[in-house]
């Protein structure tokens, strides 16, 4: 079933996306060579706690860390652990937090220390990804305008977009109605209407599209062993565009108009 947030339980998660924007930060800045992934969750748990939220992710159908941490060829879901990082890791770090009974949830694929050209690129195509999934985010579009406009940007500069996980709904499950796929056809599935809130998240590969899961049951990697990356925000639509609730104060200030549709904007995305 899918459920339609009021204005004060948006609020409620505005509030809530703060604490998981600002620790994703802290774990963005703290993400360096020589840095274990345990040492990151440990610093997430801490400082979600000390927020007044709770981590999302901890217990989840068994999970055993606050966040996931997915190194290089690893897209989504990886437990945090002894790894350490090296420079030239590509890190994708996937935070949920609980805040008066609402979930935000939010992912970015970070460098660690100097990276290639290769991983830059492949960072910056997916995060240009998530913009133009969240632009599509209008009173009256459909569902299957965000996956459309993020595999037509992702195909386009040759990468793949996997299609075994998807997008959600969220708000006090952290997944909800509807799914969000990362590919198919403008102008179908649900209608947007105000109070609809999303978690949008496009993986995105340097190979092929197809992906496996490692023995712990939970890793996903690429099957081509390529790199991947992973952004996602949690989104409200409202009758004056895109909300986008866990957005970070500082080092991110995306402009939503720039990947509006053409229609809307009278320039192309």
């Amino acid at each position: 079933m899918i459920t339609l947030k009021s204005p004060r339980e948006i609020e409620t998660m505005r509030r809530g996306g703060k604490i998981t924007a600002r620790v994703l930060g802290e774990l963005m800045q703290a993400a360096k060579p020589g840095v274990t992934t345990m040492h990151l969750d440990e610093i997430a748990e801490r400082r979600i706690r000390e927020l007044g939220a709770i981590p999302t992710f901890k217990g989840y159908h068994g999970f055993t860390a606050s966040i996931c941490a997915s190194v290089n060829e690893e897209v989504v879901h990886g437990i945090p652990g002894k790894r350490t990082l090296h420079d030239g890791d590509l890190l994708s770090i996937d935070i949920g937090a609980t805040f008066e009974g609402f979930v935000t949830d939010s992912a970015v694929t970070v460098p660690v220390g100097e990276i290639s050209e290769e991983a830059r690129r492949l960072m910056t195509v997916t995060q240009e990804c998530l913009m133009l999934g969240i632009a599509q985010m209008q009173v009256g579009g459909h569902v299957g305008d965000i996956g459309a406009a993020v595999a037509a940007h992702a195909e386009k500069h040759g990468y793949g977009v996997v299609r075994e996980l998807v997008g959600h709904g969220v708000g006090t499950a952290m997944h909800e109605e509807p799914q969000v796929p990362n590919y198919g056809v403008a102008g179908t599935g649900m209608e947007f209407r105000p109070g609809l809130v999303l978690a949008i998240e496009p993986m995105i590969t340097g190979g092929d599209h197809r992906v496996r899961t490692l023995k712990d049951g939970w890793t996903v990697v690429t099957a081509d062993g390529k790199l991947a990356a992973h952004f996602e925000h949690t989104i409200a639509v409202t009758e004056d565009g895109p909300k986008i609730l866990t957005l970070r104060e500082i080092g991110e200030h995306p402009d939503v108009d720039r990947y509006r549709p053409a229609a809307e904007t009278g320039a192309a995305a």
